[in-house]
């Protein structure tokens, strides 16, 4: 008798969704945060609500689509093909541009480690040559991946925990509050200047809900545990990042590249601080090195799926994506030249900015039809109606963090979408070729002759 998978019970679930999210998206928060005032607390608090009915509404739909295409999968219930498209679309490039927004945050404190400032141009080149550094590593495959992604994390958690329990001793109340508003914001303006930056740290909070056939008790567990995740994150977000502003002088701290270690260095020492900096450049190039290795795969998903060439199926007999992670890294150090800026803190923000709008199109398209999924699966009407609500809340704090990216992120972001309208155009005869293919080859192994009928393309 075979011997039974264990599958993880909630406690582990909620572990996973938490390190998931935390990466390296946090390192460089409290210097744009700072740059803003102590008043951004108000961006977290809404960003925790916006990212806990994200949550809900990812896990409500992991738990009842049968479509085993995540966000695309979620999206074709209400959108059909072109929906489907347009969320992997979107979703890809959002993370290509993410991986070089998490290379400049490795250049930033790996500089401060070394004790020197580059310049723009040089930390391009620095930033390229991190990316590049990270793909090849990818070619050890996913067991080599997993395990470091595994070590590195505890570089972030570590000096977090530390930060939010030590760091009360050292928090001073007086220059907290008198960074509440330095720049004289009105409400609304205050709330919404760093709505994009927090949402930028809830990132990969969908990821989570990928496989529900690994945990126990799926349709209790996956809500519960990625929700929990979320707020475990968001109380290490929160507490850190509001705790080293009553720490540090906000002027210190927005100039800073490195503002943890800044703050450990502060509390205890500058060797400590030099250490906190080496765990959080380990951290960050682990994030990176993973990161790389899921954007080929979501490439390759994609190609799957008939919306990108074939050839980003190409893998090696250790299952490496050649072709995605050297094509995608090609990419990115384009974007890394077309990004260089005066100071780092600015090349971030910029493409913080821009991956953050790109990644609401996904969760948009994937909440808008959460309502349709649920009708096809047959989901209870009580069940579906607390879900549809939740996502509905969702939904408009997605189009209120679009409006907050600033319209900057909102022009490159539109002319990003709109290309993928265009593109998608010219792909409808791709994928009615991958579709009759698909049906010829289930057919053939059905032992059945594949029909001759035209495919009907729902776009």
């Amino acid at each position: 008798m075979a011997k039974p998978v264990r599958k993880m019970d909630v406690k582990r679930l909620t572990v996973v969704t938490a390190i998931n999210m935390m990466g390296s998206g946090i390192i460089l928060l409290p210097a744009n945060l700072a740059a803003v005032g102590t008043i951004s607390v108000l961006s977290w608090l809404v960003t925790t609500a916006g990212a806990t009915c994200l949550a809900y509404a990812f896990a409500r739909a992991g738990t009842y689509s049968n479509n085993a295409a995540g966000m695309g999968g979620y999206a074709e219930y209400a959108h059909k093909r072109s929906g489907s498209f347009m969320t992997n679309y979107t979703y890809f490039i959002s993370l290509v541009i993410a991986n070089v927004a998490i290379a400049v945050a490795l250049v930033g404190y790996a500089s401060n480690l070394l004790g020197f400032t580059l310049a723009p141009w040089p930390t391009a080149l620095a930033t390229i040559g991190a990316l590049w550094l990270a793909s090849l590593l990818t070619l050890g495959g996913p067991r080599r991946m997993g395990n470091i992604s595994e070590f590195t994390i505890w570089g972030i958690v570590l000096p977090l925990l530390t930060l939010c329990i030590v760091g009360v001793f050292f928090f001073s109340p007086h220059l907290y509050t008198s960074a509440w508003n330095p720049h004289h914001y009105t409400f609304f303006h205050g709330l919404s200047a760093s709505i994009a930056v927090t949402l930028w740290a809830f990132l990969g909070l969908e990821s989570a809900c990928a496989n529900t056939g690994a945990v126990e008790n799926p349709k209790k567990t996956v809500p519960i545990a990625v929700m929990a995740g979320t707020l475990i994150a968001a109380v290490l977000y929160i507490g850190s990042t509001e705790m080293i502003q009553g720490i540090i002088p906000g002027s210190k701290l927005a100039s800073s590249t490195a503002p943890f270690g800044l703050a450990f260095a502060h509390m205890f020492s500058p060797a400590v601080g030099k250490i906190v900096v080496a765990m959080m450049v380990v951290s960050c190039f682990g994030s990176l090195f993973s990161w790389q290795f899921t954007v080929a795969e979501v490439a390759r998903s994609c190609a799957a799926g008939g919306y990108f060439p074939r050839l980003f199926m190409r893998a090696t007999k250790s299952g490496v994506l050649i072709f995605g992670i050297i094509s995608i890294t090609i990419a990115q150090s384009l974007i890394s030249l077309m990004t260089v800026s005066p100071t780092l803190d600015k090349k971030f923000t910029v493409l913080l900015d821009l991956s953050v709008m790109t990644n609401l199109i996904p969760y948009l398209l994937s909440m808008s039809a959460l309502v349709a999924l649920q009708v096809a699966e047959k989901v209870p009407r009580i069940l579906a109606k607390r879900a549809n609500i939740v996502a509905a809340l969702a939904t408009v704090y997605s189009l209120y963090a679009l409006y907050a990216s600033g319209y900057q992120a909102m022009m490159w972001g539109g002319i990003i979408t709109f290309a993928g309208w265009g593109l998608y155009g010219f792909m409808v005869p791709r994928l009615r070729i991958s579709r009759e293919t698909a049906a010829a080859e289930e057919a053939a192994s059905n032992g059945k002759p594949a029909s001759t009928a035209p495919v009907k393309i729902a776009a």
